[in-house]
């Protein structure tokens, strides 16, 4: 204790700057965790695209009869989407 330098109350008041506060929470994981994380990712982006658009093809002529107002570009459109944002998370996975 001897050795500890007691903050100011100054020094107290003023707020943390929050990259600091990013850099101390930030947990360091390990490469499996790493690897497995942006694989699951990635997987799900590429299993959420081909299987909504086999669904979206195999449904495509009761979405044209119902005469819906969002219709198969829309649809197109919300897989590529979905798939899209899945598969960029497993890469910011894979470089933070």
């Amino acid at each position: 204790m001897a050795g500890d330098k007691i903050p100011t109350l100054h020094s107290l008041e003023q707020p943390e700057k929050f990259k600091d506060v990013l850099k101390r929470d930030r947990g360091d994981d390990c490469l499996g965790c790493k690897i497995v994380g942006n694989g699951v990712f990635m997987g799900l982006g590429a299993y959420s695209y081909f299987s909504g658009m086999s669904q979206l093809q195999q449904q495509e002529a009761k979405i044209l009869q119902s005469k819906s107002m969002f219709g198969m570009r829309s649809r197109k459109a919300g897989i590529v989407g979905i798939s899209a944002t899945f598969f960029l998370m497993g890469l910011w996975r894979a470089t933070k």
